[in-house]
């Protein structure tokens, strides 16, 4: 694991570098890209070889002489470490132009050293070999990411934010905590390997502990609270490396601790795929309601990781129903899902990034008309809209295709195998048709019509490195979208390495079903190329004129007469006002002549109004409430130090 340990010391010292540099804003933001990018090449390399070749690369160190740090890297850590690295190198890439404006150098440095912290410490949570590796790489992407979301902390809408996302992780890490020391109490060891000699009751116990605590992170519903206030207040670029990677550790912990506890049953399929359809379907409504462009992207990715945890449960009801075929389809779609994500859901944050950037507001009815001045990032967020709602021929279809498929061999078995998997069919198809409908009102309202305020008017895409970022992104969309041959053998060797009781997955199968989208998406191109072709023959000699379009009578529109986001969505959004309750503010229409007017609306997240009834003011009044343990006095904070000394002592 040497060039793995290099990756990440060059990483770090980018990093260092820019706390250094923090003066020469320049300068600092180059070094630190530099290292950054160097750094992910590398470790990405590493871990293609590593799926290349096939093995088992470990390594180990003493911690205060008394616990081990061990990890180890496989292909599951491989395929993870590959979607870390290069969605970061990436980010890296596009926040040197992203961060020129920024007006505090220090905060920019700051920024840069805790993004080196963050990709570090993600990529040795999926190669962390013991509890006590895992939870301290675990409380370090944690902490780090707390102070990129805090960016603009003298925003109170970022330190509520913060807030959030800080309560949220450590409450789902005591989960992870509690599951752990179940482990340990009957194993008396922190390795993993001996999880698999627990009791079945307690095996049931730790995996729905961690599939919380993991499902906090991941934004899985109704633990998903956090997200949407956390994302947005986020630079774009951390945001893209958040909802794109860092979400997907918790579906690591999820599928790392199915595999580690070797309990095949039904049980766990059902939770997770059933936790998939909730999180799938009321992400995409939530995400359709919002009219803050990055709160509806980080909702979307709620409905992402639903359709993850359904290609994982399909997988898992797959193996406990003793259908190896429909295990490797679940598996491989879901694997194959946290890829594709990975590059149109950070696709898409980058080009809100650049709107954002270039616009200074996220609110979609501010927007309208971008495409004519913004066409590379316009073009970019169509083929990350068209990808994220599962069309062909992009990315986000394949993955998608092979969970419908694993379904569908799941329809022939019996009892609640079948009710699950057609469940999980219904549930995709639903969940598609909701997506295609919130992003068809991002495209349409903001980037299409006519310019809704001052803020949309007269506006570039100036910034190379951001636009190179888009443009790569927007690539792979494409080529995997047509060729996912190129891809599909790193899904299928980490669902291999998985040691599912499946044996080894042959890829002929799934090279067969890559060559016919292949195929089927070669003759759609050719299809609209030849559409394409034959229109311009007709046409190439025909004058070509412009005038109005009858306007129903109105013969002087503007661009009040347009459709806002929330009139294009209402009419679904009625469908589910008992899960997205709607809070509407409009004072009465009166008279012949009434006088201006307004109206406002809101669509309320059920999980966020209990959960903070719940979880959040709880917390908060008892934090409150110890606040006097803090006054200054560096004598108490001495004997407070004394005090859990002596404590300690007492169980030594």
């Amino acid at each position: 694991m040497g060039h793995f340990f290099l990756s990440i010391l060059i990483i770090l010292f980018g990093g260092f570098l820019s706390l250094v540099l923090a003066r020469q804003v320049k300068l600092m933001r180059f070094t630190a890209v530099f290292f950054l990018s160097i750094g992910c090449f590398l470790g990405l390399m590493d871990a293609v070889l590593k799926l290349i070749q096939p093995g088992i690369a470990g390594a180990s160190f003493r911690y205060l002489n008394v616990f081990s740090l061990a990890f180890k890297m496989d292909e599951l850590s491989g395929f993870f470490l590959v979607i870390i690295f290069a969605i970061c190198l990436i980010a890296a890439i596009y926040s040197f132009h992203y961060m020129e404006n920024s007006r505090n150098s220090l905060r920019t440095a700051v920024n840069y050293f805790f993004f080196s912290i963050l990709i570090a410490s993600m990529a040795l949570v999926v190669t962390a070999a013991n509890m006590i590796t895992f939870m301290l790489s675990w409380e370090i992407m944690s902490l780090s990411s707390f102070f990129l979301v805090i960016y603009k902390h003298h925003s109170a809408e970022s330190r509520k934010a913060g807030y959030l996302y800080f309560i949220f992780s450590h409450v789902g890490a005591m989960f992870i905590f509690a599951a752990f020391g179940i482990v340990y109490g009957y194993t008396g060891s922190f390795g993993f390997e001996d999880m698999g000699s627990l009791p079945e009751t307690a095996k049931i116990l730790v995996f729905i502990f961690s599939f919380i605590g993991f499902g906090s992170k991941a934004g899985v519903f109704p633990f998903h609270v956090w997200l949407p206030h956390a994302h947005p207040a986020a630079p774009s670029h951390i945001s893209a490396v958040m909802s794109g990677v860092m979400i997907k550790t918790g579906i690591y912990g999820i599928i790392k601790m199915y595999i580690l506890l070797n309990l095949h049953t039904a049980l766990f399929g059902n939770i997770v795929l059933f936790a998939g359809v909730i999180s799938g379907i009321l992400g995409i409504v939530y995400a359709l309601g919002q009219q803050d462009l990055k709160r509806l992207l980080a909702y979307s990715s709620v409905e992402n990781i639903g359709i993850i945890l359904i290609g994982l449960g399909v997988g898992m009801i797959g193996v406990s129903s003793k259908n190896p075929l429909m295990a490797v389809l679940g598996f491989t779609g879901g694997f194959l899902h946290i890829l594709n994500h990975s590059i149109f859901k950070s696709l898409l944050f980058m080009g809100a990034g650049m709107v954002l950037h270039k616009t200074g507001t996220r609110s979609i009815d501010a927007l309208g008309g971008l495409l004519k001045n913004m066409k590379i990032t316009g073009l970019s967020v169509i083929i990350g809209s068209l990808a994220i709602c599962g069309l062909p021929p992009f990315n986000g279809f394949v993955g998608e295709f092979f969970i419908y498929i694993g379904g569908f061999k799941g329809v022939a078995l019996d009892k609640s195998a079948f009710v699950m998997s057609c469940f999980a069919i219904i549930s995709l198809a639903v969940i598609g048709g909701l997506a295609l409908a919130c992003f068809t009102k991002v495209i349409g309202i903001a980037f299409q019509g006519e310019p809704r305020t001052d803020a949309a008017v007269n506006i570039d895409e100036k910034g190379p490195s951001m636009l190179f970022a888009m443009s790569i992104l927007a690539c792979a969309c494409v080529i995997i979208g047509i060729f996912p041959k190129l891809i599909l053998w790193m899904p299928v060797k980490a669902v291999s390495a998985l040691g599912l009781g499946i044996g080894r997955v042959p890829p002929e199968p799934f090279g067969q079903m890559a060559g016919n989208i292949t195929l089927a998406a070669t003759i759609f191109l050719v299809s609209v190329l030849l559409v394409t072709a034959i229109r311009w023959f007709f046409y190439r000699n025909k004058t070509i004129t412009r005038s109005g379009t009858w306007g129903c009578g109105f013969t002087q529109p503007t661009v009040k007469m347009q459709y806002t986001g929330s009139s294009y969505a209402s009419f679904i959004l009625d469908f589910f006002r008992p899960a997205a309750p709607l809070d509407e503010d409009h004072p009465k229409i009166t008279g012949r002549f009434p006088l201006n007017t307004y109206y406002t609306s809101h669509v309320n997240d059920i999980a966020e109004l209990h959960m903070k009834r719940v979880i959040v003011n709880p917390i908060l009044f008892l934090f409150d409430k110890l606040r006097w343990i803090q006054h200054g006095d560096i004598h108490l904070y001495i004997g407070y130090i004394l005090l859990a000394i002596i404590l300690l002592l007492f169980f030594i």
